[in-house]
Formats: C-alpha cells, structure tokens, sequence
C-alpha cells in the first residue's frame, strides 16, 4: 500500500514554525522586548515579556552547558524525526494536523536552541498576579494544542465500526452457512 504525502499536514507544520519565527522576531526586533526583564502590557490580562527558555515545557531538562543544549537539540530532533514519521503512516486527516502542529512548533523551537542556545518565549496571560501559565510562544501553543487534539482523538473519539455483514451479502446464503452468517450478525 503506498501512503500519499501528507500535505495538510506539512501545510500547517509550515504555518505554524512561519507564524512563530515571525512574531519571534517581531516582539524581539521591532518591538525591542530582546533583554530579559522587558516587558510591554497589551491588555490587562496579557504582556509580552522577554524569557530566554533554556528547557523544555515547564522548565524541565534545563540546557545550562553546551552539551545539554546540543543534547536537547537531538533529543528534540528525533522527536520531530519521529512525528514526520507518525504523519506519513497516518491515514486520518485531523491526526495529520494534529501532528503538522506538534511538528511546526518543534522545529521553530529547535531552530531557537540551534541559533541561540535558549528559546524566545513571550507571551505571558495573566489573571492579575495569578499566572496558571508560564511565559510560552506560538511553537509551545501549537505543541499543547496538536497533543491535546491527539489526547481527545484516542481517548474520547471511536471510529465507527465497519457495516456487519448481512445474510444477503454474505457469499454463503443457503444451508448451514446461513445460520453462521446469522450468528455473525448478532
């Protein structure tokens, strides 16, 4: 059986590392929040505030020497190595985009550790001083979004069985194979 690219799937995976280079590159170019403390309030609940990210979500397997971030640019390069290959075997469309997401958002956050040695993160939402998030970017939004749809599509969401054969499509039809097609039925 030969599979057809996915090309939903790499569509959005494109999209997404464009969209997150680029605002990236707005908040620390233009904008000028590229130091760490700076920060510019958009409304009441949302800022953006410069973070150099040297980890991974939440913080963890922070990259302090050179080997730990060369370490965590391999270790999240097979992860994207591993997605593209998830996406290519892949048959349901919303899954291949599910997956164009995680896989987008590794790469621009890899193409950051690569360039930089950290990751940009910027977006900081805000409840007054309660922050139930911690700062993120649009690579760590896709990410989270892409494996909670993955989540909900295993855990909640059944492909309809196949149509059960009936006693008229069944090549045996008459005799005894008919009380076994019957019971197939039940």
């Amino acid at each position: 059986m030969t599979r057809s690219v996915p090309v939903t799937g790499f569509a959005v995976a494109v999209g997404v590392f464009v969209i997150d280079q680029l605002t990236k590159w707005l908040v620390t170019g233009p904008l000028g929040i590229d130091f760490l403390g700076a920060s510019r309030e958009i409304v009441s609940v949302f800022d953006l505030r410069f973070v150099q990210n040297m980890g991974v979500s939440l913080g963890l397997l922070r990259a302090e020497s050179e080997s730990a971030r060369w370490a965590l640019v391999a270790m999240t390069g097979a992860i994207a190595i591993a997605v593209t290959w998830w996406m290519w075997r892949e048959e349901k469309g919303a899954d291949k985009v599910a997956l164009g997401l995680v896989l987008g958002g590794a790469i621009g956050n890899i193409l950051d550790r690569v360039r930089l040695g950290y990751v940009v993160d910027f977006a900081d939402l805000h409840f007054g001083e309660w922050r139930p998030f911690l700062v993120f970017n649009v690579a760590d939004a896709a990410i989270t979004i892409g494996v909670l749809i993955l989540l909900v599509r295993a855990l909640l969401i059944r492909d309809k069985p196949a149509a059960p054969l009936s006693a008229t499509t069944s090549p045996a039809t008459s005799g005894a194979g008919s009380s076994v097609s019957e019971n197939m039925n039940v």
